[in-house]
Parts: structure tokens; C-alpha cells; sequence
């Protein structure tokens, strides 16, 4: 029987769900394309870090505070100004993750997608040092990829990009019942993918 006529004695709804499976497939997978992309090639470079160790650059400086800022006579150091200050006097990057406050010592620290800056204050006098970690360009897009020091936005952009992943596969999946010839042959290498992975999953990881 011609292709053609196997089509038209299709159910409706079969038609309709083969149609929108493949629209929803090409437009969702372009739409997604740089995301894939961006995910895919950051796994590799995650799988290798120590290909990318000697990018790290550490820098380490020394500076003074106001004292009434940091006296331990006060209540509570005067946070917002020592952190604008480290700020804008080293260009320091990332969020502010942590501010702790002991009696002769304060420490500050910012984290960024492969970028650090420790600060460690002495509460007696104001001067402080500071040390600062820059990663290089693929550690930035190994945390990307990680989520790690990125701030909700990106956690955001994470969850979206695996759920498009995972509605791209499953139209994929859709597709094939609907392509005849090429329908059992295709069942059977995904069946067998699955199997691959366990085995090696089984025999070769610790």
C-alpha cells in the first residue's frame, strides 16, 4: 500500500500528534540548540579540569580600613562600608558569601563562577589582606554548568535547559513510532544504548 494512503487511514489523533511532534521537536531543538551546545561541550572540560589547571591566577594584597569600622568596641562592624570599600579599591567581583566576625578578626569572602577573594581583617588595627583567585575562562564555564556561585537567575536558566533537553528527547522518542520503516531498528539501538551504559556503569565504575 501506497505511503500516502497509510497516512490518510491514520487516525485523526495519531496525525495530529505525529505533526506536532515534529514541529515541537524542530523549532524546541533549535530554540535550544546554544543551551545543548553550551551544556554538552562544558561536560567534557568538567571531565578534564586538570587540562585547564595552569589558568589560575592568584594575586595577593594588602590594604587599611578605617578603624571605627572594624573597632571591636562596637556592636557590629560597619559591613556595608568594608565591603564597598574592598570593592571599589580591588575591583572584586562575585557576591558576598560569607562575613564572619571574630573578636580580633574579621573575614570576608566572595565567590563568582571560577573567580574567589578571601579578605581577612585585623580588628585591632583596620589593615587587612586580601587574596584573590582567578580560575581562568573554563573553570567560569565548568560553575556555569555546576550552578555553583551563580546566583538563583542562573539556577533558573539550569532547570530550564534540563527540561528542555528532556522534552526534546521525548519528542525525538514520539517521532520514531510514527516512522515505519526505521521504527523497530531504532527501538532496538535505543534498548541497546541503555544496555551499554548500565554495563560499563556496572563493570568500570568503582
Amino acid at each position: 500500500m501506497p505511503t500516502e494512503q497509510v497516512h490518510h487511514h491514520r487516525p485523526w489523533w495519531k496525525r495530529k500528534l505525529a505533526h506536532w511532534s515534529r514541529w515541537l521537536h524542530n523549532y524546541v531543538s533549535m530554540v535550544s540548540f546554544a543551551i545543548l551546545f553550551f551544556f554538552a561541550a562544558t561536560g567534557i572540560t568538567l571531565n578534564h579540569t586538570d587540562w585547564f589547571a595552569s589558568q589560575q591566577i592568584t594575586q595577593q594584597m594588602k590594604g587599611h580600613l578605617q578603624p571605627d569600622w572594624v573597632a571591636a568596641s562596637r556592636k557590629e562592624p560597619s559591613k556595608l562600608e568594608i565591603v564597598e570599600h574592598l570593592r571599589a579599591t580591588h575591583h572584586i567581583g562575585g557576591a558576598m558569601s560569607d562575613f564572619r566576625v571574630d573578636e580580633d578578626q574579621l573575614s570576608v569572602s566572595f565567590k563568582g563562577p571560577g573567580y574567589s577573594a578571601d579578605a581577612f581583617i585585623d580588628r585591632k588595627t583596620g589593615n587587612y589582606d586580601l587574596t584573590e583567585n582567578k580560575m581562568g575562562f573554563v573553570a567560569i564555564l565548568n560553575d556555569l554548568h555546576k550552578g555553583r556561585d551563580t546566583g538563583p537567575t542562573w539556577s533558573w536558566v539550569i532547570d530550564l535547559s534540563a527540561a528542555l533537553m528532556c522534552f526534546v528527547s521525548l519528542t525525538g522518542f514520539v517521532l520514531v513510532f510514527f516512522m515505519h520503516k526505521v521504527r523497530f531498528s531504532a527501538l532496538v539501538t535505543a534498548l541497546a544504548g541503555c544496555i551499554v551504559s548500565y554495563l560499563l556503569y556496572r563493570l568500570f565504575v568503582p
